[in-house]
């Protein structure tokens, strides 16, 4: 698997070296746990025995900080629209 990861590598003109490892671990984080797809689940997916060991692909991602940080800047606003509403 990994010589097609290399063959990508090379036809895509990509710096860093592609490994399976690197593709479960993106699958992990990136298409599973970024769309709320539960750990014991992932964990199930992945083929480990214990849902715990899925727990170190769940590192906050700086997407995820980014998204929720938006949500949260979303629902401020609004707050303080209703709060301003009210006061006048």
């Amino acid at each position: 698997m990994n010589r097609f990861f290399k063959e990508i590598n090379e036809v895509c003109e990509i710096e860093k070296e592609l490994t399976f490892h690197i593709a479960r671990h993106t699958y992990a984080t990136t298409v599973t746990l970024l769309n709320r797809v539960p750990f014991e689940s992932v964990s199930k997916i992945l083929g480990q025995i214990n849902w715990r060991t899925t727990q170190h692909y769940g590192k906050v991602l700086d997407y995820k900080v980014s998204k929720y940080m938006q949500l949260l800047k979303t629902k401020l606003r609004i707050l303080n629209r209703m709060h301003k509403s009210k006061s006048s």
